[in-house]
């Protein structure tokens, strides 16, 4: 990594992300990309999200790009309402629409999703057949927080279930956020 490179920071969703998931398989990769640790990955608390995310963001010591799965999304979302950090780019990837999930219930403290626009340029992955996400909805946000829209056709989830493993076309994604 050269020096004064940002630091990718991997936010997964809800129960973490799993050994074939890309966002692993890119850690896996790059053993200098840095997983933001959750202490709870099954009942997700947002305070406890967003901090955990300013601690490992603060840890990198500069400029990070964050790569978010899901509620990781939502978790970038409510962060930047309420803390400054040097961030270069994220990839917000099938962001889950809380709104209406109701399991686990402490799900619903990432209510509601913010639609402030995002100090930071950030790229929106959506799929037209996303359980947790409607494309209209997706489309809203990217709208809203100044996203460029990226859409997958029947990519679902955009996780490993979905077929996602390495999945290059995200890391070309990544690599345009951070150049």
């Amino acid at each position: 990594m050269s020096h004064g490179a940002p630091t990718v920071l991997i936010l997964p969703g809800y129960q973490n992300s799993g050994p074939a998931h890309w966002q692993s398989l890119w850690q896996g990769k790059h053993p200098e990309y840095r997983r933001v640790e959750q202490r709870d990955w099954d009942n997700p608390s947002r305070p406890e999200w967003v901090e955990a995310l300013d601690a490992t963001a603060r840890a990198a010591g500069g400029p990070v790009v964050l790569a978010a799965h899901s509620l990781g999304c939502l978790a970038v979302l409510h962060w930047v309402a309420t803390h400054r950090a040097p961030v270069v780019g994220a990839l917000l990837v099938a962001p889950a629409d809380v709104e209406w999930i109701e399991e686990p219930p402490s799900i619903r403290t990432f209510r509601p999703i913010p639609t402030t626009r995002l100090p930071f340029p950030s790229i929106v992955v959506a799929s037209d057949d996303d359980l947790y996400a409607d494309l209209d909805r997706a489309r809203g946000w990217a709208s809203a927080w100044g996203s460029r829209l990226v859409v997958l056709p029947g990519a679902g989830h955009v996780n490993a279930d979905a077929g996602f493993g390495p999945w290059p076309e995200g890391e070309a994604l990544l690599a345009e956020l951070m150049a």
